[in-house]
């Protein structure tokens, strides 16, 4: 009984901590549950959507990862808003942060009456001072104002090839904006007309850097055209335009959708220009050939206002008035239309011809009628002036009883022939035909047109010139591998000679210099290296002093003959890369030398290898002393080179196919 009355006492006390215990947990449950699910909604409100929230008794623990350390702490300050700051425990992480891009690299340069601007940014690892230098001298005289900015990032592929091309399109250009990237420059420039537009355009093209994308746009006004004029013709031998000028797209467009219409097949050519007599130029032109197709053939001419239509003959003269008349009435009133039915010839008699022939050697032959004796002196005296340089053979006779206009005709016929390569121009009394070829892509219709300026609307004009590329100016323009392959012929047969022991060139080399600047002259833009070598006589450094010397004496040979030299650069390399045995005379003589090899596009040919020279090679060597005296600075007309310190220039492996030159006398 003792034991009972312990007992209840000690069971009533463990069960009321139990009770206690069990209260407390479900309490601090509640407040675990009530703090974070308050936490939670605070956290998603203010859009931390991240954050994941646990409870752990009064303590709050927020985990997740923040996109920065400012947006972790703003969730901080969420809950510490909630619940007692001292109870927040703070287990998020930060996201590593991005590696910075670096910016994007360009320049704008910007050329115009003012001066050349240069706009945008640069890395900090080029020389700005270099490339100021290079945009000066290609300015020319020009005020350089410079407002690059620059980013110390490293130097990305492809930007020093795209800025040496921008600083040779610069100094070809005058009204320009080039825009430069890494791999890629945009060039937009306004030409005086359509043939400096084409030469700038394939000039520009020429001579790429490796991996460089190029977008040349390059605009010129539309030329005056003089006559303004229209030839089509639809005859036996098919349905062609002779000549063809428009005013505007719609109007070419309309003229052209009446040629097919008419029977015109294959490319039709209409060029733009200025001088139109009127603003209804299109319409009036189509009118006319729709009604020449009518007529079932002839020619109809339109001569600024002055218009002509000829028909074929045998047509019946009732239709030949009713289209005529319906024609006359459709063109608006500027413009003054004159229409002619041929009578059919009959008989065989040829009629009297004056023939001017020009063969492909430049040789000119006259042939034929000429009214006197003055106007056979005329005609001579007029083919010597358009053929400068070229004989002129005259097999003329006088005649009596030509045609009215006879003389104007013949020198018409001598001019038209001067527009063609080789070629022959026959004159009638009814018509004038030309065949040949001729370099001018637009030469076919630009001889109608003075053909027609000469002889009037009304004349019957036949002219069929074949262009043929060969004769181009611009098109035959050599490749760089051709331009030293010329050169390579020439130096074969003569040597470019020094004064012993100096940079000097002998008075016989004159001639030889005078050859490979006419080369020079027609490859414009040619990145070309002159490389000066000696043979192994004389200390080593002395040698490459020498050959530096006469490879700049070379350049500047060429610059006082004209040659842009702005590609070019002279470099020497001394001894290095012999091509014969130094021991012999013969062999020291061949290794004395000036090279002329192509450079590539993002700077210097990689040096080949030199065998080692002698430390105490033979005393042929210049003296040191004359060597300073005639050193000349580097030119440095290589941008990639003039931008960071370029390696020794000491050849490892000498390149195959170059042209070589040798001195006479001591190194």
């Amino acid at each position: 009984m003792r034991l009972s009355r312990h007992l209840v006492p000690i069971c009533a006390f463990l069960l009321a901590a139990l009770l206690c215990g069990l209260a407390a947990r479900l309490a601090a449950k509640a407040v675990e549950e009530s703090s974070v699910a308050a936490v939670e909604e605070a956290l998603e409100g203010e859009g931390h959507d991240w954050a994941s929230v646990i409870g752990d008794g009064l303590q709050v623990i927020i985990e997740g990862e923040a996109p920065s350390e400012a947006v972790r702490f703003r969730a901080k300050s969420v809950a510490g808003g909630i619940v007692d700051a001292s109870r927040v425990i703070d287990n998020m992480q930060v996201e590593a942060a991005d590696q910075i891009t670096p910016p994007a690299f360009d320049v704008e340069i910007l050329q115009g009456d003012s001066g050349v601007s240069l706009i945008g940014l640069i890395p900090a690892g080029m020389d700005r001072e270099a490339f100021l230098s290079q945009i000066r001298r290609a300015a020319g005289a020009a005020e350089v104002t410079d407002l690059l900015d620059v980013a110390d990032y490293p130097i990305p592929d492809g930007w020093r090839g795209a800025l040496t091309y921008a600083v040779r399109a610069l100094e070809m250009l005058d009204h320009s904006k080039i825009s430069v990237a890494p791999g890629f420059v945009e060039v937009a420039a306004i030409s005086e007309g359509a043939e400096e537009k084409a030469q700038l355009e394939r000039s520009l093209r020429r001579n790429l850097p490796a991996g460089l994308r190029v977008d040349v746009e390059i605009s010129a006004p539309r030329p005056v055209i003089t006559p303004f004029a229209v030839r089509f013709v639809i005859d036996a031998e098919g349905t062609r335009f002779e000549t063809c000028a428009a005013d505007t797209e719609e109007a070419r467009t309309r003229i052209t959708a009446a040629a097919r219409a008419a029977g015109q097949e294959g490319e039709v050519t209409c060029a733009l220009g200025l001088g139109t007599p009127s603003r209804e130029w299109g319409a009036a032109v189509a009118d006319g050939i729709a009604a020449l197709a009518e007529l079932g053939g002839g020619a109809i001419t339109f001569s600024d206002a002055d218009v002509s239509l000829v028909a074929l003959p045998g047509l019946a003269q009732s239709s030949f008035d009713n289209v005529v008349g319906e024609l006359e009435n459709r063109l608006p009133d500027i413009f003054s239309l004159s229409a002619e039915l041929p009578e059919v010839v009959q008989g065989d008699q040829g009629p009297v011809q004056f023939t001017a022939t020009l063969a492909e050697g430049g040789q000119v032959q006259l042939r034929g009628r000429v009214e006197s004796d003055l106007m056979n002196d005329i005609a001579g005296d007029f083919a010597r002036a358009r053929f400068v340089g070229g004989e002129v053979r005259m097999a003329t006779r006088v005649g009596e009883g030509l045609p009215s206009g006879w003389s104007n005709r013949v020198l018409a016929g001598i001019e038209a022939l001067a527009g063609l390569g080789d070629g022959v121009v026959v004159v009638e009394p009814g018509s004038v035909s030309v065949r040949g070829r001729t370099g001018n892509p637009d030469g076919e219709a630009a001889i109608t047109r003075l053909l027609i300026d000469k002889l009037g609307p009304a004349a019957e004009v036949d002219v069929a010139v074949e262009y043929d590329e060969a004769l181009d100016p611009i098109a035959a323009l050599p490749s760089p591998e051709e331009c030293v392959q010329h050169i390579t012929q020439v130096t074969s047969a003569t040597k470019i000679l020094f004064e012993p022991g100096s940079a000097n060139l002998t008075a016989e080399t004159g001639p030889v210099v005078d050859q490979i600047a006419e080369i020079l002259r027609a490859c414009p833009d040619l990145p070309l290296e002159i490389a000066g070598y000696t043979d192994s006589q004389g200390r080593e450094e002395m040698n490459q002093r020498l050959s530096q010397q006469r490879a700049d004496a070379v350049l500047a040979a060429l610059r006082t003959r004209r040659v842009p030299v702005g590609a070019f650069d002279a470099s020497g390399y001394g001894e290095a890369d012999p091509i014969a045995d130094n021991d012999t005379e013969a062999g020291r003589e061949a290794n004395r030398r000036i090279e002329f090899r192509l450079m590539e596009p993002e700077g210097p040919p990689a040096p080949p290898s030199s065998s080692e020279a002698d430390p105490q090679g033979g005393d042929e060597a210049a003296p040191e002393g004359a060597a300073d005296e005639g050193e000349a600075e580097p030119e440095g007309d290589d941008f990639p080179a003039a931008m960071e310190a370029p390696p020794e220039k000491r050849p490892e492996l000498r390149p195959e196919g170059l042209a070589d030159e040798g001195d006479d006398g001591d190194n």
